[in-house]
């Protein structure tokens, strides 16, 4: 039997290597197709919140940030060719020089107010804003007075009203507040909403209601987000009948983790905003697009998805054409394009090494570089998209490096284990390998390898246990390194020594946190379910062949050094 399960191990490993290279290849294959989408109506689009932060290292957070009349005038100037109108949120920074520019690009304006605790910072605000309301109210549609104030807890419904009276009084203008649906729609009883039907909606010209299916606390999937959005506003007509409703944000982000069945992507992003344009003509229904923009600042406060909800880029492109397919990623071609290149380097070694030379193991070589290289090709695009500053650059390179390391080192093991029949290796954990003064070799390398991603999974598994609504899944940085680990334990390297406790506990960790991440994301999530499996394999990667190790031991069998 042991020679049969020997022999049966070579074609199941050449399969899973000629699987991983075809689906690392296919991933991308399938970023490049085209998909048929509805076509957004002829038109201008009716508005779109605008916030000029846009370029890498500016933040709308920063308390002396500060945006020019030029910056302004350059991104008005590329919306008003498809908008209609732009919503802002705040008259500070810079940004009173809106209503002006909008008007000379025939653009008209939703004009915020922000309001938060700072009572006085509050009065700056509603004076600059009253002022420019006056001087361009042929230019001003309506004014915005507070956006989730109160769902931030930072003021009560009665304060708010009496800023709104305020300035609906002072300019004569339709005045509105902003906050998601559910508190248009709150019952008295909660102690949030109190005074929110009472003293605010009679308060109001219009109710302007933030309709996000993304980031619902139950998400919606993209195919039923319309839906979501037009039942939401059939709810608040009704309970404010003959009140008009504006759909002050809507959206969908292009990049970000998953939220139960809702996917963040650049085809699902267009999918959401030309069915939801097509609704809106059909049911004339007034609404703002969240929004111009990408938003890099957002995602210190919002993860990955939250810089991703614009309609432009950071560099003024649309990401995505309104009428015929769209594409995820044009760019795909450059994920096979490196799988080759690594298909390369990781045989080059292998031809200049005379013991190497036999075609099974530079054939281990070229697969698993191809399935390495198409991954990885993957973490760096996910690095383009998640990455803030350099810090969080550097530690995703030096993460990067690791992954290609350590699959480099599995290449070289699986190549002599197929090529010429070299013995398994024992690979030594973190603890036990840095607590030996002699020694070395592979098999010291991957054991210290295996530790450290180890060590990582169970550190990535223990915050999306307790942190897990910003987190994203490190999907394309753990799936090399994970499936080289499972092929190692396929060829049974790794089970010739007992491991230490500290790899024991750590890979149990990181196989119980499957369960709880499942639990805690809901069975739609692919990502999560995806993430669930890797941290299966890996710890069935490392405790089986621990196990045949104690087997062996206990039997008394030889304990070969690496």
């Amino acid at each position: 039997m042991a020679s049969l399960a020997a022999t049966a191990r070579r074609p199941l490993l050449w399969l899973l290597l000629l699987l991983l290279a075809a689906a690392a290849n296919l991933y991308w294959w399938r970023l490049g197709r085209p998909v048929a989408l509805p076509d957004a109506p002829a038109g201008r689009i009716a508005c779109v919140s605008y916030t000029p932060f846009h370029q890498p290292g500016e933040s709308a957070l920063d308390p002396r940030a500060v945006v020019t009349p030029q910056r302004i005038d350059r991104d008005l100037r590329a919306l008003s060719a498809r908008f209609s109108c732009v919503r802002t949120y705040s008259v500070g920074g810079g940004m009173d020089a809106v209503p002006r520019i909008a008007q000379r690009y025939g653009m008209q304006v939703l004009l915020g107010i922000w309001l938060a605790r700072d009572a006085a910072a509050n009065e700056r605000e509603l004076a600059a804003g009253i002022a420019l309301a006056r001087q361009y109210r042929d230019t001003v549609r309506a004014v915005v007075v507070g956006n989730e104030v109160m769902l931030r807890g930072e003021l009560t419904a009665p304060a708010l009203a009496a800023y709104i009276g305020r300035v609906r009084r002072a300019t004569a203008l339709p005045v509105t507040y902003a906050d998601v649906s559910d508190f248009w729609l709150c019952v008295p009883a909660n102690p949030r909403c109190q005074g929110f039907h009472r003293d605010l909606a009679p308060a109001v010209s219009f109710l302007t209601i933030h309709v996000l299916p993304y980031w619902e606390d139950r998400p919606v999937a993209v195919g039923d987000a319309v839906a979501h959005v037009r039942d939401v506003v059939a709810r608040l007509r009704a309970a404010y009948p003959g009140r008009e409703v504006l759909i002050g944000e809507t959206g969908w982000p292009s990049a970000g983790r998953q939220r139960a069945g809702a996917v963040p992507s650049r085809v699902n992003e267009a999918r959401f905003v030309r069915e939801f344009l097509v609704w809106a003509a059909q049911a004339h229904v007034p609404y703002n697009l969240i929004e111009a923009f990408d938003q890099p600042w957002k995602r210190a406060l919002e993860g990955t998805a939250g810089g991703y909800w614009g309609l432009f880029d950071a560099r003024y492109r649309p990401k995505f054409p309104l009428r015929g397919p769209v594409v995820e990623e044009p760019r795909w071609r450059q994920g096979p394009a490196l799988g080759a290149a690594l298909a390369l380097l990781f045989a080059l070694p292998a031809l200049a090494r005379r013991g190497w030379r036999e075609r099974a193991g530079v054939a281990a070589l070229l697969l698993a570089g191809d399935a390495t290289g198409a991954a990885l090709a993957a973490q760096l695009r996910y690095m383009g998209m998640a990455e803030r500053d350099a810090f969080e650059w550097g530690v995703a390179a030096a993460c990067t490096l690791a992954a290609l390391a350590t699959c480099a080192l599995i290449a070289a093991a699986l190549a002599r284990w197929l090529g010429d029949g070299a013995p398994a290796l024992a690979l030594d954990c973190g603890a036990t390998a840095l607590q030996r003064k002699r020694g070395g070799g592979p098999g010291r390398g991957l054991g210290l390898a295996r530790f450290g991603w180890l060590f990582g999974a169970a550190l990535v598994a223990l915050l999306l246990a307790f942190d897990a609504r910003y987190r994203d899944f490190l999907l394309p940085l753990y799936a090399p390194p994970v499936a080289g680990f499972a092929l190692l334990a396929l060829t049974g390297i790794g089970a010739r020594r007992p491991l230490a406790l500290e790899e024991r506990l750590l890979a149990g960790w990181v196989g119980a946190s499957a369960a709880v991440t499942l639990a805690e994301e809901g069975w739609a999530n692919a990502h999560a379910w995806a993430w669930a499996a890797l941290c299966l394999v890996l710890a069935a990667a490392v405790l089986l062949p621990d196990r045949i190790a104690r087997r062996r031991a206990g039997a008394g069998g030889p304990q070969p050094a690496a």
